[in-house]
């Protein structure tokens, strides 16, 4: 009522006023975004003299009695309608840094005025202010942008680019790249680029005018140097690049480059490009393949990026598409929804190439296994395709033709194929590369699941026949651990798999480690020192090196090997000790399946123990029959005499005590497992090795430590923590309503908790 005091008897100015009322309420959220001109009260009165007569108003009131609310309202009135008149004026350059905020972040408000206002521009706010700043300009007036540069190249921006470069004059693109702020902020990707409203720059006379009659986008990259400085250094000295405007409309999606326009066949023309799945849920869904004991009872295998090449350590819990993940993507998205995460369907069973999405794009054959979303496959529309087409994506000019395009770290998987190609040119290059066809997959790399599984064996590259070929027998730092693996009975993947595509060589090692089964521990246990009459550790290893390495086996061997572990000079013995378990939860990504369960003395008891086989009836023969064997001989060297034996008889009965905690399981000892129900909880030491290593080893963890810090009866602690996962639990999740929809991990719950629930789902 204040606001219409103030335009008494003018019908146009009393809903000006109260317009200016109701849109600068939302000022803190749309900012410079609110343009008067555009609005309906602009048709009925000119800012100008909405301003002219709040002036006269207040004047008016100052002159007569009023309170001091109505001459507040009349002061912010009036410099509203100042502030209405500078968002409503015209500009001949509009020079700014906008503000980046992608459309999911942004509230409703917001999203809402940016799709009725700025619909092409809509997806980041820092497009819609390039718009806006735009909209600010008279015709021919220039705007100097700093903002994010995705949108040169992103599809979901398609429109947004075609209006600008039909409708507006493109004068400069400046790349700068990342850190490109002297003061710290997010490491954006971001550009300088100037455009003049209009199309007709030399009319127009805008501040970059062009002579010629095309106009010319000038351009210049500094995006490689790595600090502010060095870029502005750059920018005086680098390349200007000049391109047509008009010819960036014939570019896949009109997308921006500063290169010459693209000419000849896309790859589009002879593949599909197909990203991977969402699990919504990682650690849920997905685990190394040691974790698990193997491949089948639901789980497939899952490839996911590598350092170079594409990692093949994981598995999904498919569950033939019925399990949990399917629930909870139904729960998500709704039946009809289960596409949008679970995608690639096309490429399963097929051979294509798997590119990378981020950085580099590095490539790797693929042969038809599930896929994660960081990943995508190019797969061939016809198989005499796939030989050329690897040849080109395995090739650093694919890397520069789709950043030509596209420059975002992570590139969207539909621009690997809107890339040029010329089939005829890389059909030469890949027979000349690859005359013997495309090689099986092979690797000495125990980490990936076609390893072969022997601790010695080597499949190499032969560049002059161009084929895959036996390679020397290995010393690297993974033939200990690999052999450590063979003697506590686990068999890799492709031992397993007979049906797994590989190299002959590489089969044929598969075969050479039935030789090597004999030696292989029966119950999953092997102690380091002798026990119950067993050989020790080291003396058990040795011969299973000696096997594998054969005639070509020696001391020199042997010393070797322990140099390659960081142990040379030293023993065996001291090795398996002192260095194993750290060794092997780095080369196994802290996912270990092998553990070392000892007692804290460098020269007490200490097993190596297989994770696969540890369930509670195997912890019991660890605790009472090799642990009870150690503790009888301390008992009797102590009646003997022998130094030592009394502090050795105290960490094992002390040992024997933590693990019996463990083996009952009461809180803080025990399992949980997030998406398991209460009544579905393990009772005791009863892992399922569904759940991963990284649930499954907490008691061990947790009870109080023998040695290093955090790593309970473990010889060391791997890099494990159970932080509350990323993301929000669908409702139906078991623990929800507890949690209020986070993924905590970190939670323990007692026997008799347990139980009662047990008892009554039953």
């Amino acid at each position: 009522e204040e606001w219409k005091q103030l335009g008494p008897g003018k019908k146009n100015l009393t809903i000006a006023l109260d317009w200016m009322h109701d849109t600068f309420k939302d000022a803190p959220v749309l900012g410079s975004l609110l343009n008067p001109a555009k609005t309906d009260a602009a048709k009925i009165v000119q800012w100008d003299e909405l301003s002219s007569a709040l002036e006269q108003a207040l004047n008016q009131e100052k002159q007569q009695e009023q309170s001091e609310e109505q001459q507040e309202v009349a002061v912010v009135a009036q410099g509203l309608a100042k502030a209405a008149t500078l968002l409503a004026g015209r500009y001949q350059w509009v020079i700014t840094n906008v503000p980046y905020l992608a459309r999911g972040k942004q509230n409703e408000r917001l999203r809402d005025f940016c799709e009725k206002h700025y619909s092409a521009a809509k997806n980041d706010l820092a497009t819609v202010f390039l718009d806006r700043c735009l909209e600010l300009c008279v015709e021919g007036g220039t705007s100097s942008i700093v903002l994010p540069q995705n949108w040169l190249f992103l599809t979901s921006y398609k429109k947004f680019r075609e209006k600008l470069l039909k409708n507006d004059t493109w004068h400069l693109i400046a790349r700068l790249g990342p850190q490109a702020f002297q003061t710290p902020m997010w490491d954006f990707n971001v550009q300088l680029i100037s455009l003049s409203r209009g199309n007709s720059t030399k009319e127009s006379g805008g501040l970059f005018g062009d002579v010629n009659d095309g106009n010319l986008i000038r351009g210049v990259d500094v995006s490689e140097p790595r600090t502010a400085a060095e870029k502005a250094a750059q920018l005086l000295t680098e390349e200007v690049k000049s391109v047509e405007q008009a010819k960036q409309l014939v570019n896949p999606d009109a997308r921006i480059t500063l290169e010459k326009e693209i000419s000849g066949s896309l790859l589009s023309e002879y593949a599909e490009s197909l990203v991977g799945i969402q699990t919504g849920d990682y650690p849920q869904f997905a685990a190394k393949f040691w974790e698990i004991d193997e491949i089948s009872s639901g789980w497939e295998y899952y490839e996911r990026p590598g350092d170079e090449t594409i990692d093949r350590t994981e598995a999904i819990f498919w569950e033939n598409e019925s399990g949990r993940l399917f629930e909870l993507v139904k729960a998500k998205l709704g039946e009809n929804g289960i596409g949008a995460w679970i995608r690639g369907r096309e490429a399963w069973g097929k051979h294509g190439i798997s590119v990378q999405l981020m950085r580099n794009l590095n490539a790797s054959v693929y042969e038809g296994a599930k896929y994660d979303q960081t990943l995508a496959v190019v797969l061939p529309k016809n198989n005499d395709y796939l030989l050329p087409i690897w040849a080109f994506c395995s090739s650093t000019e694919y890397n520069e033709a789709v950043r030509r395009i596209d420059q975002k770290l992570n590139v969207t998987n539909a621009t690997l194929v809107k890339v040029p190609f010329d089939l005829n040119r890389w059909i030469k290059i890949a027979e000349e590369k690859y005359p013997n066809g495309l090689p099986k997959p092979y690797t000495d790399d125990p980490t990936q699941w076609i390893f072969h599984g022997h601790p010695c064996g080597s499949v190499v590259w032969d560049d002059e026949k161009k084929w895959t070929a036996h390679g020397p027998l290995r010393t690297d730092d993974s033939v200990l651990h690999v052999a450590v693996a063979r003697l506590l009975g686990y068999r890799w993947p492709a031992e397993l798999d007979t049906s797994m595509e590989l190299a002959d060589e590489q089969r044929e090692w598969v075969k050479r480690c039935a030789a090597l089964a004999s030696y292989a521990d029966d119950d999953g246990i092997v102690c380091i020192p002798p026990v119950r009459g067993e050989a020790s550790a080291s003396d058990r290893l040795l011969n299973l090196l000696a096997a594998a390495y054969g005639d070509a086996w020696s001391n020199d061997t042997l010393a070797t090997l322990l140099k390659s572990a960081d142990h040379a000079g030293k023993t065996l013995e001291t090795w398996l000790r002192e260095k194993f378990f750290t060794q092997h939860c780095k080369l196994f990504q802290h996912r270990p399946f092998i553990w070392h369960i000892w007692d804290g003395l460098r020269d007490g008891f200490a097993a190596l123990v297989n994770y696969h086989k540890l369930d509670a009836k195997l912890l019991e023969t660890l605790i009472y029959t090799y642990l009870g064997d150690w503790i009888s001989r301390q008992k009797q060297d102590i009646a003997s005499g022998v130094d030592g034996a009394q502090e050795r008889l105290a960490a094992a009965e002390a040992l024997k005590k933590k693990l019996e905690l463990i083996l009952e399981g009461e809180a803080p000892y025990d399992i949980f497992v997030r998406w398991k129900p209460l009544e579905k909880q393990p009772i005791g030491w009863d892992p399922d090795l569904n759940d991963g290593v990284r649930l499954n080893i907490r008691p061990f963890l947790t009870v109080p430590d023998v040695g290093k810090k955090g790593a309970g009866v473990l010889r060391d602690k791997p890099n494990i923590n159970w932080n509350k996962d990323r993301g929000k639990d669908v409702e139906s999740a078991p623990w929800y309503h507890k949690f209020n929809g986070d993924r905590i991990n970190d939670h323990h719950l007692t026997l008799a908790e347990k139980r009662a629930a047990r008892e009554a789902a039953e």
